[in-house]
Formats: C-alpha cells, structure tokens, sequence
C-alpha cells in the first residue's frame, strides 16, 4: 500500500472516548512496523506511559 492509498481516520480513544485523527502518514508507519492501530489519543497515550514509568 502506498502512502496515497492512506486518508486521515477519525478514531476513539478507549480512555477518554474523545475523537482523534489517525493521520495518513501514522497509518503507513504503524503499517510498516507492524503495529496495530492506536487504540488512545496522543495525550492518553502519554498519560500511560508516565503511570508506567518508575519512580525514583
């Protein structure tokens, strides 16, 4: 798939339910490393990753 072939989708964030766009260029770089597609916004995204992370 080229990057043509990709558009922006509009997607849900499983933990706040707020919309976020999954842009073309995301889409073909989670497409070659094989990621799934994102399942939280960028900012929830962060939030779990900072829960995540030990603190010293």
């Amino acid at each position: 798939m080229s990057e043509s072939e990709f558009v922006d989708r509009k997607l849900l964030c499983d933990d706040c339910n707020g919309e976020f766009v999954f842009t073309a260029g995301e889409q073909e770089f989670y497409m070659e490393k094989g990621f799934s597609e994102p399942k939280r916004c960028k900012p929830c995204r962060q939030k779990k990753k900072e829960r995540r992370q030990p603190r010293y």
